[in-house]
């Protein structure tokens, strides 16, 4: 009797989980005390703490400075003056979700959830990490107007499924406009072919979305009243997770490269009442940043790609610096398992190109970033209060000769790399 109770209850979890955010599922950090002491801290938001220590308690940083009182109990990690940082954040990446990252048969697909597709064992998770990633955002593809919902991990490799989701994080959604989607359903001969045929879809599916909240209001209201009568509508995902974004409980991440499309998703949004979040990619940013600015919307976007598209025509190496000066919060992101692995010289790029400072550069890949995913109140720089997600760097961090020596997450190493191997202190072979 206790097996088939046992059963059922994974069951119906199970079943639970195909609407409920996956990130609130994560175990919490182990209970550790660490103390790194004699290093550079660089902690993004009060500058660099030159022969600093960091004292870590139950996975959370617990104090910060050049005089820190830790227990004897706590394991110490000389750094050796080298150079600490907060744990790199990945605002675009598809690592671990295999081919499953198009739903390429509707180019309206808000109900799709990417944590159905993560492939926790995926060696990316492990190459990333190595590059000093501790937090990556996984999204739908661009085939779609509007794609799935995103899953955010830390990159705890060699640990189970459920413990490298991000506990608490809130939910995204992909949409995605111009060469695409339009490429995508063009070439099947249906709509959308065109830019105007993409946001026709988009639109009618948001207004699609009204409607049906309209409809569930209005049930709403006749139970209220006491109506026996009343008959509930029929309960659609598609329309439910659309619901969501024109409520505001979705951050929504738009795959965007023009200027024009820029201001016509801005638009849309504004609309049908919803904020976008941040647009990715977005190359040809610097010819709208006043606007994006004073809307309060974040790009992710490259540091030097251009002219693989037609839409990558006008990318500029100075876009992230331009937009950023005049007020958009940037991240730089990666986009591909190979970008992932050295986002810290491409964050160094616009130091480079524009002059962006130390700070501002290290944010686009940590405070930023954060804030893009809509975790920046728990990582992203090293705060007391804040996930003890940290990396210890051979050489400094903003230049080709940065190379993680070690990396912590919750406070626990989950990369040595003077470790035998490949210095996974976590990873089983086989498990």
């Amino acid at each position: 009797m206790r097996r088939v109770t046992t059963l059922f209850s994974f069951t119906i979890l199970g079943l639970m989980s195909l609407r409920v955010s996956a990130q609130q599922t994560a175990a919490p950090p182990s209970h550790n005390e660490v103390l790194i002491k004699n290093a550079v801290v660089m902690t993004v938001t009060r500058g660099n703490v030159q022969n600093g220590s960091v004292y870590i308690k139950n996975g959370k940083v617990a104090a910060v400075g050049k005089e820190v009182n830790a227990p004897s109990t706590a394991t110490v990690i000389d750094a050796g003056g080298k150079y600490l940082t907060p744990g790199i954040i990945d605002s675009h990446s598809h690592i671990a979700l295999d081919d499953d990252v198009n739903e390429a048969t509707s180019p309206i697909t808000p109900q799709m959830m990417m944590i159905d597709a993560f492939d926790y064992q995926d060696k990316a998770i492990y190459r990333g990490l190595a590059g000093g990633v501790t937090t990556s955002l996984l999204l739908h593809g661009s085939a779609n107007m509007i794609g799935g919902q995103a899953v955010v991990i830390k990159h705890k490799y060699g640990a189970s499924r459920d413990a490298m989701l991000f506990p608490g994080a809130p939910q995204s959604i992909k949409f995605a406009s111009g060469e695409n989607p339009k490429r995508v359903y063009g070439g099947k001969e249906q709509l959308p072919s065109t830019r105007m045929g993409n946001f026709a879809v988009q639109r009618a599916a948001l207004v699609e979305a009204q409607d049906y909240m309209r409809e569930w209001d209005d049930y709403d209201a006749k139970v209220k009243r006491g109506d026996k009568d009343a008959k509930a509508p029929k309960h659609d995902l598609k329309l439910e997770a659309l619901s969501d974004v024109l409520r505001g409980k979705l951050l929504v991440q738009i795959h965007c490269y023009r200027a024009d499309e820029l201001l016509t998703e801005m638009a849309m949004a504004k609309e049908f009442g919803y904020k976008v979040r941040a647009f990715h990619h977005a190359l040809e940013a610097y010819k709208v940043a006043d606007e994006l600015a004073a809307q309060g919307v974040a790009i992710a976007t490259f540091s030097d790609w251009w002219g693989y598209k037609q839409e990558a025509w006008d990318a500029i190496p100075w876009n992230a610096v331009i937009s950023m000066r005049k007020g958009v919060r940037v991240a730089i992101k990666s986009d591909s398992e190979d970008f992932a692995r050295r986002l810290n010289q491409e964050a160094a790029k616009t130091m480079r190109y524009g002059g962006a400072t130390e700070e501002e550069a290290l944010k686009m890949i940590t405070l930023n970033a954060a804030w893009i995913i809509g975790v920046d109140d728990q990582v992203g720089s090293i705060e007391v209060g804040k996930d003890a997600d940290l990396v210890i760097w051979d050489g400094y961090p903003l230049s080709s000769f940065g190379v993680p020596s070690r990396v912590l997450i919750d406070g626990d190493t989950y990369f040595d790399r003077s470790l035998p191997g490949f210095g996974m202190p976590h990873y089983r072979e086989g498990e």
